[in-house]
């Protein structure tokens, strides 16, 4: 009976997050079909990922830059819009842009005498701008969840990790439950 029930365990370890992220992916292609009135399911997202490659292969031609540079200027004038704007950009440009800023993992250790560290990313290589000398700026995700901790503490106090970065948030959003990345010395 114990030997059954590992296995019905296992098979929901197995089944459920694959039925989950199918359920998703076919709500997310329902939707995005739905915007754009296109019966046949998918294809309105296969559109939508090749209008934004689209978009994305003429922002980066040279005759285009400087309308965009003049949009984003625009933008950046604009009360409410403003802030939606450079703060969507910003967290999409920290994952995925030209200056990713989740890069550097780090391990940042509370306290001088302290057990407890903390997982972090070095988003400012120092806090000066800030009038805080001798510091640096961490961001600490949060696990499960699109929000983190930023903290502001002495350089001394944090250890640059020699590790790919996408494992090592995937370690830290994830609650610890993924593979540890590799650490070089």
């Amino acid at each position: 009976m114990k030997r059954l029930l590992g296995y019905f365990v296992r098979g929901l370890v197995l089944t459920v997050p694959l039925f989950v992220t199918i359920w998703v992916c076919y709500r997310v292609f329902l939707k995005v079909d739905g915007w754009l009135g296109i019966s046949i399911p998918g294809v309105g997202f296969i559109t939508t990922l090749a209008l934004i490659t689209f978009v994305g292969a003429f922002g980066s031609s040279l005759l285009t830059r400087s309308a965009v540079s003049v949009l984003e200027d625009l933008l950046a004038r604009l009360p409410f819009v403003r802030l939606l704007y450079t703060s969507t950009k910003d967290v999409l440009s920290a994952f995925v842009g030209e200056k990713k800023r989740f890069s550097q993992p780090v391990l940042v250790e509370l306290g001088v005498d302290s057990q407890v560290r903390l997982l972090g990313f070095l988003t400012q290589a120092s806090a000066a701008r800030l009038g805080i000398d001798e510091s640096v700026v961490v961001y600490v995700p949060h696990s499960y969840a699109w929000s983190g901790q930023l903290l502001v503490l002495p350089s001394t106090r944090v250890r640059l990790l020699a590790t790919d970065s996408a494992e090592f948030m995937a370690f830290a959003v994830s609650g610890g439950v993924t593979d540890f990345p590799e650490i070089t010395r």
